[in-house]
C-alpha cells in the first residue's frame, strides 16, 4: 500500500510540474533587448532556429530574395542561403550548415548562431536564453552608442534614441550611400513648414550618431522641398545638410523613407527610447 501511495503522488507530482518546452521557453536578445517574434524560436539539431527577420533586422543586414536564394548583405559581408540546404555561400566562398533553412508559418526559420558569426557578432546561451552580441559603429575613431532623431511638429517636436549597433550602421550606410553630388544650400529653409511656400524646403528631421558622453559624432539634416498642388503625385526633392562639414548634398526621397521605416522597426523591436514629445 505504502509503495502505490508513493508511486500516485510520483505521478501527481509530475502532472502538476510545467515541464520546459524548447520552443516556448528559449528568448532572443540582441544587445539586451528581448526580440519579440510572431513565429517561437525553436530547436533543430541542437541549434536555435529562428525566424529570419528576427536576425536580420536587428544585426543590420539587407535580405533580398531571388527565387529560393536569400541573401543578406551588411557592409562588405554577402551570406547566401537556401531553403533545406546544407550549404551556404560567404563573400563566394562556400560554408557547411549544420541546420537547413526551412519554413514555418510561412516564415523562413534560420540558424541563428551561423547568421550572427557570419556577421562577426557574439553569440552565448545560458538558461534557455540565446544572446547576441552586435559590433558597435566607428565614425572617424569613435564608437557610437546612440542614435538621436529630432521632428519638429507645427506645434512641438518629438526626440528618439535608438540603442542597437545593428540599426545604428544601417541607417548610417543609408546616408553614406545616398549622399549625392554637393548643391548650394537653399535661399529659404526652415524647421516649420508652416511659414514656407513652394520652391523653400523645410527641415523634416535632424540626425545625430552620439558618443558615450551624448556628443555628436556625426550629423545630417533632411530638408524637403515644399511642393505647389500640381507635383504633389512626384516624389520631392531632398537635401542633406552634413552639420559636421557644412556641406548641402543631394539626397534620395525614398532614403530618407527607409530611415523611417528603420526608425519604426527598432519601435517595433524596443530598440527606440522617447526622450521627449511636447507634441499637443
Amino acid at each position: 500500500m505504502k509503495k502505490l501511495l508513493a508511486g500516485i503522488f510520483t505521478v501527481l507530482i509530475f502532472s502538476i510540474t510545467p515541464l520546459p518546452t524548447q520552443a516556448a521557453d528559449i528568448q532572443i536578445k540582441v544587445d539586451g533587448v528581448t526580440i519579440p517574434s510572431d513565429v517561437k524560436p525553436e530547436m533543430k539539431n541542437n541549434r536555435t532556429m529562428v525566424p529570419l527577420r528576427v536576425i536580420s533586422e536587428n544585426l543590420g543586414a539587407r535580405v533580398n530574395w531571388s527565387d529560393s536564394q536569400i541573401v543578406l548583405t551588411k557592409g562588405d559581408v554577402k551570406v547566401s542561403l537556401r531553403l533545406n540546404s546544407t550549404t551556404a555561400m560567404k563573400n563566394g566562398n562556400s560554408v557547411p550548415l549544420d541546420a537547413k533553412p526551412y519554413l514555418k508559418h510561412n516564415r523562413t526559420m534560420v540558424p541563428l548562431r551561423f547568421i550572427a558569426e557570419m556577421f562577426e557578432s557574439n553569440v552565448s546561451y545560458s538558461n534557455f536564453v540565446v544572446t547576441v552580441e552586435t559590433k558597435p559603429l566607428v565614425i572617424d575613431g569613435v564608437e557610437v552608442e546612440a542614435f538621436q532623431e529630432e521632428h519638429h511638429m507645427i506645434l512641438g517636436g518629438i526626440v528618439n534614441q535608438i540603442h542597437g549597433h545593428g540599426y545604428h550602421e544601417a541607417i548610417y550606410n543609408i546616408f553614406v550611400e545616398n549622399k549625392g553630388e554637393v548643391v548650394e544650400e537653399p535661399s529659404n529653409y526652415s524647421w516649420n513648414s508652416s511659414h514656407l511656400s513652394p520652391g523653400d524646403y523645410y527641415k523634416s528631421g535632424q540626425y545625430d550618431f552620439l558618443d558615450q558622453e551624448g556628443n555628436s559624432i556625426k550629423r545630417f539634416d533632411i530638408y524637403t522641398l515644399v511642393r505647389s498642388m500640381d507635383d504633389v503625385d512626384q516624389d520631392p526633392e531632398v537635401f542633406i545638410y552634413e552639420a559636421n562639414v557644412n556641406q548641402w548634398y543631394m539626397f534620395n526621397y525614398k532614403a530618407s523613407r527607409d530611415i523611417s521605416q528603420l526608425s519604426d522597426t527598432a519601435a517595433m523591436n524596443g530598440f527606440l527610447t522617447e526622450i521627449s514629445n511636447d507634441v499637443p
